[in-house]
């Protein structure tokens, strides 16, 4: 069920909750893996202006049809499986979002570097809007293999079409993680669908993904162990303090700079037993990623000031998703298995923010120190 959150069935919800699109180019996203192999998938979303995020639970058979220039034919298809995300736009197409076969991902900003296919040369029944790529996979794909053998050879292309309300194409690549662990990131680079494989887990922003991956070379040393004292003519230097070993880490907001604090998170936190222990340490890490109003800020005066606005968690073999919202760090879950998968209305659920952290009970008759 969805824990704390007032879910609707109609349809004719969705005129009211049109989503706004602003740039966002601080998202961070991260694969943890427990000890009994349950992959847990968590990510933020940041953008510069106030959105409200809406949970949707999309049933199988849904019917979809694509966007396209006006007077072109789109893309139409019924999803195969069941999906739980954050709507976009005011339709069911999500941002973010996990299948009922724990295939998990999200699209994140990648300003700068891609290359959408012309809406005129790609064929109609073989091609998305940026905002829809991750709806037509989840609903059509149970692993990351399934996804990468679709959209192989050019097989699938991404357009060149701006997004409905903010009328501009959202620069938008992929990270997709199944229940077995695997991960892949896609990027639409020249007009053709890049896919590589990802066993690291993690993925930001600008610049690619390939770029990211040599950028690690610059940081060999890091290590999660404390560095040794330093000898010199005779003189010992130790370290001041813990973390020695990770003295040097990048700790702005740059995506470079968040990519390589991903992985060392990633690479160096404890492992637990098991999926639920994993949200709770994946809970933790995101924590670092989160950016409070202000911190950044496009100009001095009157520019953007984008902020996290949300976080998500999917337990890919519980199928459960969690949401966070700034305005209430409280996480709230969504048990996908236990909807009606096969129900012929969506689900929708506005995550009500709250301001007034809830009070501790304190038991009745407790002995008197």
């Amino acid at each position: 069920m969805i824990d704390g959150l007032i879910g609707r069935t109609s349809a004719a919800c969705l005129a009211g909750l049109m989503v706004v699109a602003a740039p966002a180019q601080a998202c961070t996203s991260l694969l943890l893996n427990a000890a009994d192999g349950t992959p847990v998938y968590g990510r933020t979303m940041e953008y510069a202006i106030a959105i409200q995020p809406d949970v949707v639970v999309v049933p199988r058979n849904y019917k979809y049809v694509g966007t396209r220039p006006s007077g072109m034919q789109g893309i139409a298809w019924t999803a195969r499986y069941a999906v739980v995300g954050v709507m976009s736009f005011g339709e069911p197409f999500v941002a973010d979002g996990m299948n009922e076969k724990g295939l998990a991902g999200g699209g994140l900003y990648l300003p700068g570097y891609v290359g959408y296919a012309s809406p005129k040369g790609a064929n109609p029944q073989k091609s998305v809007a940026p905002w829809e790529f991750l709806t037509w996979a989840l609903t059509n794909f149970a692993t990351v293999r399934e996804v990468k053998d679709a959209v192989a050879d050019n097989k699938m292309s991404i357009i060149d079409i701006p997004a409905p309300i903010v009328n501009f194409t959202l620069p938008l690549h992929f990270t997709l993680h199944d229940a077995t662990g695997a991960s892949i990131v896609i990027e639409p680079v020249d007009g053709k669908l890049k896919v590589y494989d990802n066993p690291l887990g993690v993925l930001t922003n600008s610049p690619t993904f390939d770029w990211h991956l040599t950028n690690i070379r610059n940081y060999v040393k890091i290590s999660a162990v404390d560095a040794g004292p330093l000898k010199i003519a005779g003189m010992t230097f130790a370290p001041l303090g813990q973390g020695s070993g990770l003295l040097g880490i990048p700790g702005d907001p740059t995506p470079p700079s968040r990519f390589i604090r991903a992985l060392a998170y990633v690479q160096s936190v404890k492992q637990l037993p098991d999926g639920p222990q994993t949200v709770r340490l994946a809970e933790h890490v995101l924590n670092n990623f989160d950016i409070p109003v202000g911190f950044i800020r496009t100009a001095a005066e009157g520019g953007d000031l984008e902020y996290t606005q949300w976080s998500t968690i999917a337990d890919l073999r519980a199928r459960k998703y969690y949401l966070k919202s700034y305005q209430d760090e409280v996480f709230r879950s969504v048990d996908l298995m236990s909807f009606d998968l096969d129900a012929k209305n969506l689900r929708i659920a506005p995550f009500k923010e709250n301001l007034t952290p809830p009070p501790l009970n304190f038991s009745a008759g407790a002995k008197t120190p």
